[in-house]
C-alpha cells in the first residue's frame, strides 16, 4: 500500500473520514476481490496526484462490516468520496482512472 494511504477500521472511520478537514476518498475492498486489486494501483496514483487536496483511505469490508453496512455497500470495489462528513460521490466497480478523477474533481474543484 502506498505511503499516504491509511487503512481504516470501523473504529477509526469517524475520526479519519467524517471529521477530516480534507475531502476523503474511501476505497471499500477485500483481499479476495480481483477488481479491487485491479484498481488498487489507480487509487495509489490518485493518492499521490491529489496529496494535498484529498485524503485516501482503504477499508477492508471483511474485517470491518459496520461502515459498509451503514452506507449500503453491496458490491466491491466501491469508492466513496466524503466531504464535510457527507457522501459527495460514489463509484462502484473497477472503472477507468478518468472516471474516478472526474468524481474527485467535482468535490475538490
Amino acid at each position: 500500500m502506498a505511503g499516504n494511504i491509511i487503512e481504516i477500521t470501523d473504529g477509526s472511520f469517524e475520526q479519519e473520514v467524517l471529521q477530516s478537514d480534507l475531502p476523503v476518498l474511501v476505497d471499500f475492498w477485500a483481499p479476495w476481490c480481483g477488481p479491487c486489486r485491479a484498481i488498487a494501483p489507480v487509487v495509489e496514483e490518485l493518492s499521490a496526484d491529489y496529496a494535498s487536496k484529498l485524503k485516501v483511505v482503504k477499508c477492508n469490508v471483511d474485517d470491518n462490516p459496520k461502515v459498509p453496512g451503514k452506507y449500503g455497500i453491496r458490491a466491491i470495489p466501491t469508492l466513496i468520496i466524503f466531504k464535510g462528513g457527507n457522501v459527495s460521490e460514489q463509484i462502484t466497480g473497477a472503472v477507468a482512472k478518468s472516471q474516478i478523477t472526474a468524481a474527485i474533481n467535482k468535490v475538490v474543484g
